[in-house]
């Protein structure tokens, strides 16, 4: 189940390139490099979620095998 940076990261992704090919079309580098910039943003934030969620996942793991013993 995806976290909340994970998501986010992805909408922002989503935004990014709508923004990056209307910047395109419209000859509007600024909107296009701002676009780039929102997509890459969204990109690290969802690596950085996934990680957290892997991360919980080991822990609540060990937490199960420790009270087991």
């Amino acid at each position: 189940m995806w976290n909340k940076d994970e998501v986010k990261g992805k909408g922002k992704q989503i935004i990014g390139t709508i923004k990056d090919k209307v910047g395109e079309v419209t000859n509007n580098p600024k909107l296009e490099a701002e676009g780039e910039s929102e997509n890459l943003e969204g990109k690290v934030q969802e690596t950085l979620g996934r990680g957290r969620r892997k991360v919980g996942s080991v822990v609540a793991q060990a937490g199960k095998a420790l009270a087991g013993k």
